[in-house]
């Protein structure tokens, strides 16, 4: 699928364009602002090539596509230019009540995100130049190199204005007004006049002496509040005056207040920030490694090391180094090393496949397609993971492992950042990271059909806990024929045989199942190529083409699962069935996979659940619709 294509599809999947505040990316997610997350249609997005995945922080929708995610961005704001970055003229959301330190949290890593390629670039130029001095390519001092390290610094020096423009779009005031203040407050005579030594008033008021090259909260809080100031002027002023009124009555309010107020309470909450942090990487030493070392992929997961940007910005500025960086790079070194775990575990050879490429990103730096698609879908390389970064961590904090440059790569490429007095406590804890992954990984080892299966858990009433493998070639069987065509006995239920969305039959585009002329019951549209058995009972038929299997349950009910509309004309194509006719299944079992993309390309998958004896119950209802993971509760049949 081009990335237009899978741009448009995800917009839709999402609510389109009415339903979208504001979107940006990382490296690898495209975090999306919604007016109503309700509105998501994560089957559809989770069908789609690229999309690895899902995620939702707090009211931040994450969709995780990996090393497209830029060219996927860009297809879609050039096809849709209204859906940038710009909270300018947007709905508000609904009003529900909404953590306030999980939403400071993403505010700030939806002010940082879209600056990270400039950071990142300069961050890796300066590791690049530190590299070349130590080893003795070049000479500090030359033109050439105080011409690069003019491009490295620069970004770092003048950060305030990139945050300046950054959170203006973030609070839906004007750019251009924002880097006015900023500017106003970098210009050399004011930096000259705060730096005098020599106290200074603004109308009689005092002014504290603060530098604002390389900070980060005050222009925060600065234009944070200046979208205030600018919204309630721009109210006021008449429409004939605002082009010219709007912006000076903003900027003669927002300047004199930033240097009085604002400027020294945001050095004050930064400062207090950075020595609170620091104080528990450098008192904690050992016990904090272990921790956050451990917890550093949730962390990631849910988007907070975004957070954390202005506190890594503002150690380097003023103390030279982070210690909290390479917890970062520890982190992916324990996933890479759990994922080459369980290419050394997993028999089955596509899986061996994946396991090994995405141990490879994650050393990259890359680590969404080895966390989410192999380590979290398995449980226990995950786990795996995390204790190899809890090692790794524990043992770079204890010999205080430091960070000299933010280089925006926690992988291999991004190693320059760490040069420096600690390099090899940083680079041993990645290695114990990785080799204790590794390891424990291996020796956790993986269930394949529990991975495939996306970690089913629930069974219906009576049927087995562990339900056993079952194949055409081991199954028990009974003759079907002597089954006869016994009456219910008692009232039925059955479990989601698939993964996906369901949704009422009637909304079926096929009037055979659409009009319920089979008989009522209720529809999938999956989201993973596997079909399991609903209830505990006996396979009365595996149709040949394996797009259709009829089991009976051990108290009557009969059901007939037919995957996709017109999908006999495949021919069995991208099908494969694990069972045979008359093998006794527990609710569970797989009983049929399927190439999901493939037949999507050609075929509506809808999938319908059938009670073919619907006469002989007083009526069957679906009890669960939307979002559903297989074997949870799904259908009743009341006798």
């Amino acid at each position: 699928m081009k990335h237009q294509e899978t741009a448009q599809e995800i917009i839709k999947a999402v609510g389109g364009t009415n339903n979208i505040n504001s979107v940006y990316h990382c490296v690898t997610r495209l975090r999306f602002d919604l007016k109503d997350n309700e509105k998501v249609d994560n089957g559809s997005l989770k069908k789609l090539d690229k999309v690895m995945g899902t995620n939702i922080s707090g009211d931040q929708f994450q969709v995780i596509i990996g090393n497209d995610v830029a060219k996927v961005f860009d297809a879609m704001v050039k096809e849709n230019p209204a859906i940038q970055q710009s909270t300018e003229n947007k709905e508000p959301k609904s009003d529900k009540k909404q953590n306030v330190v999980l939403k400071i949290f993403e505010t700030i890593a939806g002010v940082f995100a879209p600056m990270l390629p400039a950071i990142t670039a300069a961050g890796m130029l300066k590791g690049l130049l530190a590299l070349f001095v130590s080893v003795g390519w070049m000479s500090a001092g030359t033109d050439t190199y105080r011409i690069l390290s003019a491009i490295g610094d620069g970004v770092f020096h003048y950060l305030p204005l990139l945050i300046a423009v950054s959170a203006a779009r973030k609070f839906g005031s004007n750019p251009f007004v924002a880097i006015a203040l900023g500017t106003a407050l970098m210009y050399p005579d004011m930096t000259a006049l705060l730096s005098s030594g020599e106290s200074v008033g603004f109308l009689g008021i005092p002014v504290t002496a603060v530098s604002y090259a390389s900070s980060v909260i005050p222009i925060l809080l600065a234009v944070w509040l200046m979208s205030y100031v600018e919204k309630w002027v721009d109210r006021v002023i008449p429409a004939a005056l605002k082009l010219l009124l709007v912006p000076l009555i903003t900027l003669l309010v927002m300047v004199p207040v930033t240097l009085i107020a604002i400027g020294p309470l945001g050095t004050f909450v930064g400062s207090g920030l950075s020595g609170g942090i620091n104080w528990l990487l450098n008192e904690g030493g050992l016990v904090a490694g272990i921790v956050l070392g451990g917890a550093m992929a949730l962390i990631i997961m849910t988007g907070m090391h975004y957070a954390l940007v202005p506190i890594i910005l503002s150690n380097i500025a003023t103390l030279g180094f982070d210690k909290f960086l390479p917890l970062t790079f520890i982190s992916n070194m324990g996933q890479a090393g759990a994922t080459l775990g369980v290419f050394f575990r997993a028999k089955d050879k596509k899986l061996k496949t994946v396991a090994l490429s995405t141990s490879f990103t994650a050393l990259m730096g890359v680590t969404e397609p080895a966390m989410y698609g192999v380590n979290m879908k398995y449980k226990k390389p995950f786990a795996a993971a995390m204790i190899g970064s809890a090692v790794g961590g524990g043992f770079a904090l204890a010999f205080g492992a430091k960070a000299y440059v933010l280089a925006g790569n926690g992988g291999l490429p991004g190693l320059p950042s760490l040069i420096g007095q600690t390099f090899w406590y940083s680079f041993g804890g990645m290695i114990l990271a990785f080799i204790v992954g590794a390891i424990m990984s291996t020796i956790f080892g993986i269930k394949e059909e529990e991975g495939d299966a996306e970690a089913l858990a629930q069974f219906s009433p009576g049927a087995s806990t562990a339900p056993a493998k079952v194949t055409s070639n081991d199954a028990a069987t009974v003759n079907v024929d002597d089954m006869g065509d016994p009456t219910p006995t008692s009232d039925a239920i059955a479990v989601a045989p698939m993964t996906g969305k369901s949704i009422p039959l009637k909304e079926v585009n096929d009037p055979t199942f659409g009009d319920e002329l089979m008989g009522k019951g209720v529809a999938f549209v999956p989201t993973v190529g596997e079909l399991v058995s609903p209830v505990t009972g006996t396979i009365m038929n595996v149709f040949k083409t394996k797009h259709a299997i009829v089991v009976r349950s051990d108290n009557g009910m009969e059901l007939l699962i037919h995957v996709g509309i017109n999908t006999v004309k495949l021919r069995g194509q991208y099908f494969d069935a694990h069972v045979a006719t008359g093998a006794r299944v527990q609710a569970g079992d797989k009983l049929l996979t399927f190439e999901l993309a493939e037949i999507a390309k050609e075929y509506d998958i809808t999938t319908a659940m059938v009670v073919t004896n619907t006469a002989d119950y007083k009526q069957v209802l679906p009890v669960r619709l939307g979002e559903i993971t297989m074997g949870e509760y799904v259908l009743k049949a009341e006798i």
